[in-house]
């Protein structure tokens, strides 16, 4: 952690919605006017499209049929430790992207599926920004949580981030039901080892908890809504969490425990809002004081 250089780290499963949670943050970044340098957990896997596809069947066929990118061996999860340890303590470090669509290629002048060149970061930036799957991971002798100033959670029931990945990968990627599920199963080890337990790291989680019916993910016509929701915000440590102002603002909430309030979940971007904009500026108000 520091003082001079904070980070910011986003952690969810692919599906779960942290993009979504990445965009509140970045109203908040434009609104104050500070420059956060956005880091995308994809550009530290190990292998690009195509060389993770052929490493997949090199592992099934000596008898793996679980390797994903949930899981230490497909990312570089030393040099994302070394990048948070030196921007913490210098404002500085080395990052890539990692090309998505033809949009990006253009953008990157690399093709879909690839990666950058590993470049330094820009000069002068206010705080680091990450979102990924593994931005609270402490996993032997690699330890990214430590160096992390507020680690936020997105974990939507799983029935539901089921949904939404069967529906975005279907969308977007032109997958059927039955190719996105066999996904969901290869990864399930790595996601009960290496993403389950970062939830107990964090300092805030947001769970969206339908009030529709999920029971079979596989036939859901669509997503459940923000209004057919409930979001869950759990803290790890309520000190200093100003909860009866939290509760005047994101109307019909309430609180489930000492630590949790739950409000409707269309209410999500204003409670982001109102729980993140204080913190934030207490990381920056600490940051000129260390000056």
């Amino acid at each position: 952690m520091s003082i001079k250089h904070p980070i910011i780290a986003i952690t969810g499963s692919s599906g779960a919605g942290t993009t979504s949670v990445t965009h509140a943050f970045q109203h908040i970044f434009r609104r104050e006017k500070l420059n956060a340098e956005i880091i995308g957990g994809d550009s530290f896997h190990r292998y690009d499209r195509a060389a993770m596809t052929a490493k997949m069947a090199e592992e099934e066929a000596r008898g793996n049929k679980h390797f994903s990118h949930f899981g230490p061996e497909a990312n570089l999860l030393g040099e994302l430790e070394s990048l948070f340890r030196e921007y913490g303590e210098s404002g500085r470090g080395m990052r890539r992207h990692y090309v998505h669509d033809e949009a990006e290629a253009v953008h990157f002048g690399t093709p879909p599926g690839t990666f950058t060149d590993w470049e330094p970061l820009p000069e002068h930036t206010d705080l680091l920004f990450y979102e990924g799957l593994h931005g609270a991971l402490q996993n032997g002798a690699v330890d990214i949580a430590q160096h992390v100033d507020l680690r936020v959670g997105v974990v939507p029931i799983i029935n539901l981030e089921w949904i939404q990945k069967i529906h975005r990968d279907k969308a977007l990627r032109g997958y059927s039901t039955e190719a996105v599920m066999e996904t969901i199963l290869r990864r399930m080890p790595d996601y009960i080892h290496y993403i389950c337990p970062q939830f107990s790291r964090t300092h805030v989680n947001f769970q969206r908890v339908p009030t529709v019916d999920t029971s079979n993910p596989l036939v859901a016509n669509d997503i459940p809504t923000l209004d057919e929701s409930f979001l869950v915000i759990r803290f790890d440590n309520p000190r200093g969490i100003d909860f009866p102002y939290l509760l005047s603002m994101l109307h019909d909430s309430f609180m489930s425990r000492p630590n949790i309030i739950v409000c409707p979940g269309g209410k999500m971007g204003l409670a982001m809002q109102i729980i993140f904009t204080p913190m934030i500026m207490q990381l920056m108000d600490r940051k000129r004081r260390a000056r």
